[in-house]
């Protein structure tokens, strides 16, 4: 395989990477399984912390960045540059 081929899946790699960890951030915090995971039962404090509207807004947050950073590259493998 060549080097600007290899380049080239790797960054494809990397951008699915970013729009999956982008669609679990956002998603996850307003599921049923965000209530059910080991911290929230396992610390009482943890709980209070993680079940904030707030926090899982932030959290969420960091999923819409990482979702757009993942697009943006797609976008830029995809479409063609003018010269």
């Amino acid at each position: 395989m060549t080097e600007n081929r290899r380049s080239h899946v790797h960054r494809y790699l990397i951008a699915a990477y970013f729009i999956e960890v982008g669609l679990v951030l956002l998603l996850v915090p307003w599921s049923g399984f965000w209530d059910r995971n080991y911290f929230a039962q396992a610390m009482p404090a943890a709980a209070v912390v993680l079940r904030n509207p707030a926090f899982r807004g932030a959290v969420s947050g960091l999923g819409v960045v990482s979702l757009a950073a993942g697009i943006a590259d797609l976008v830029s493998l995809v479409v063609p540059r003018r010269q």
